[in-house]
């Protein structure tokens, strides 16, 4: 067995996904004896959506879940006031889903582990991990069972409380703010339209009270209650006009803003949860542990420890910029509730998050634009060279690297690499070839002249070159060899 993932929420699931399409030997344990049933992290990120584009699973996900509607505001006045969370953006060539999407996140869940199961894939429930020790052999895995198992790697994607990051001696540096705290339900009720997030502020106008979300694809709704006890209270006392029908999962969150000092110990890999928490504010943590996984996933089947090491030089400070965007507005919720709700700060969106100037980021020209080694790749609608349409992240999809060929002969890379030319219309079309018949691929990577972008399995931009010759020391260098 090569890996085995301790926990399967959203992050273990999508490393599981990732794992499973590439035929590496893995398991997954999940200490619950059931799936996760709460609507916890409702908000999936435009960027997380294009992960789930390229696992296959982006039609379940935009079935099953809606835009954020709008906030109703109900002031201790008696009226009522609407703001948006974010304006609604319009999809772009380059960017084809640009507003967050809500699905509770039992549904997350559910779709992920749905499509691990028709791939093959299983989930061992009732089963954790409660010690383990690490030698030349491999890390030695005591499971809750009794059985000791042996793998190459163990990733802990085990939440907050991580017994693995504990096991291996990580710290978890951060603060727990213990009188920051918010009951959080799933609730049936009647009196209230769905066509709307609805908001009781506090007596100062600001501060929240109670606020009520209406669930997509469901009869659900999502309470949260700064500070309540008890959810028939708060809803009898704030807003009497509504009854409620059923009380299910229910939760007391306390703020708590942590991150782990390392991201690897041995063999040993850290991720979600289990690597940093943070406030709901900004919908930050569910998606920051899917990339996580997404990160991880092809360079767990690479092997290559150098390749590995890569992976806490990236994403750490990822979840550390993440960890202070939503401490920041965490601090704002205390002030102003709806405002620190709102979503329209462009990095909420993970797009623009990168990872320029990393190990594996190289860019040979000379004069590069302004879409660089290490951005996330850009898609845009094309056509094949029978002038069936096609877009850029077709061509990405899967688990290979994709050399985009811009103008440029095309090269093969050998196994484990696809080659695909950019061609402007007119010019000659290979059957393999991406006829560029509006400019739209060249504009979003910004390229003029002929160019090669090498890009990593995870859909962000490795190698950027006009010269050929620079492919393959930096596939050297990361202990992949191509051959031609």
């Amino acid at each position: 067995m090569d890996v085995l993932i301790a926990g399967a929420g959203p992050t273990g699931l999508t490393l599981a996904i990732e794992l499973q399409r590439r035929g590496v030997p893995y398991r997954i344990v999940e200490a619950s004896a059931h799936p996760f049933e709460g609507s916890r992290g409702k908000g999936l990120q435009p960027r997380t959506l294009e992960v789930l584009d390229d696992l296959g699973v982006i039609g379940e996900f935009l079935a099953a879940g809606a835009d954020y509607p709008v906030l109703r505001v109900h002031r201790p006045d008696g009226t009522d006031m609407e703001l948006r969370l974010d304006e609604w953006h319009r999809p772009t060539p380059a960017v084809p889903y640009p507003n967050v999407w809500m699905v509770p996140q039992w549904r997350t869940g559910e779709l992920l582990a749905g499509h691990l199961a028709a791939a093959g894939g299983h989930i061992e429930y009732g089963v954790s991990v409660t010690a383990l020790r690490q030698d030349d052999d491999g890390v030695h895995i005591t499971l809750s069972s009794g059985e000791v198992v042996t793998v190459r790697y163990l990733v802990g994607a085990d939440g907050g409380r991580s017994t693995v990051r504990a096991a291996v001696g990580v710290g978890f540096a951060g603060r727990t703010y213990e009188t920051h705290t918010m009951l959080i339900a799933d609730v049936r009720l009647t009196g209230l339209s769905r066509d709307a997030w609805h908001v009781w502020p506090g007596t100062d106008g600001r501060s929240q009270r109670l606020g009520l979300c209406p669930l997509p694809g469901t009869d659900l709704w999502q309470l949260t209650a700064p500070l309540a006890e008890s959810v028939a209270d708060v809803v009898a006392e704030v807003a009497p006009e509504v009854t409620l029908t059923h009380i299910g999962w229910t939760s007391r969150f306390r703020a708590n803003m942590r991150m782990a000092e390392r991201y690897r110990a041995g063999n040993v890999f850290l991720a979600g949860d289990a690597a940093h928490v943070h406030s709901p504010a900004g919908g930050q943590g569910l998606n920051t542990g899917v990339q996580d996984a997404y990160n991880l996933g092809w360079k767990l089947a690479a092997g290559d420890d150098a390749l590995l090491d890569t992976y806490e030089a990236e994403r750490l400070p990822v979840a550390a910029g993440v960890l202070g965007i939503s401490t920041r507005l965490h601090h704002l919720q205390q002030e102003d509730a709806a405002e620190a709700m709102r979503r329209d700060d462009p990095v909420l969106r993970q797009l623009s998050l990168n990872y320029r100037g990393g190990p594996l980021a190289a860019d040979h020209r000379t004069r590069p634009g302004s879409v660089r080694a290490g951005d996330r790749a850009p898609d845009a609608p094309c056509h094949d060279s029978s002038a069936f349409p096609v877009r850029i992240f077709d061509a990405l999809r899967g688990p290979q690297w994709t050399l985009l060929a811009f103008d440029a002969p095309a090269i093969s890379l050998g196994d484990g690499f696809r080659t695909v030319p950019i061609v402007r219309p007119g010019a000659p079309a290979g059957p393999d070839s991406i006829v560029d018949t509006h400019g739209h691929a060249h504009d979003a990577y910004d390229v003029h002249t002929p160019t090669y972008v090498l890009v990593r399995p995870d859909n962000y931009l490795g190698c950027v070159t006009d010269d050929p010759a620079d492919l393959d020391p930096y596939l050297r260098k990361l202990g992949l060899t191509a051959s031609r």
